[in-house]
């Protein structure tokens, strides 16, 4: 697969405790987004912040550490990325939802040529 070089980055900002279907809602939307044939997906854990509600959420603390934010970053085409943000706006019901432009230079996997 080929990316050009003017792509988009999709943000997803929610909590680690979030669920849909049974699974995580991260895990859900990293399987959704390879079904639909994105480039890629990552999910990175925060060790602590706070969004709408404003609570904290931190690794510091035990009890605030069951709902640490989570981000999951998607890099595709802006056609692709607003195809995909249109299947899962209704999904993430809490949360913060960016799109930024992203200038890609390289994409590449260990079976491409280097």
């Amino acid at each position: 697969m080929n990316l050009p070089p003017e792509g988009q980055l999709l943000r997803i900002f929610i909590g680690e405790s979030e669920k849909y279907e049974g699974k995580p809602l991260y895990e859900w939307i990293v399987i959704k987004a390879k079904e639909h044939g994105l480039a890629g997906a990552t999910v990175l854990r925060g060790l602590m912040g706070f969004g709408a509600n404003s609570r904290i959420h931190t690794s510091k603390i035990l009890r605030l550490s069951l709902d640490l934010p989570i981000v999951v970053e998607i890099v595709d085409t802006p056609e692709k990325i607003k195809e995909f943000l249109s299947r899962i706006e209704s999904v993430v019901t809490e949360g913060l939802v960016t799109l930024e432009k992203a200038e890609v230079h390289i994409y590449r996997g260990s079976n491409q040529d280097k």
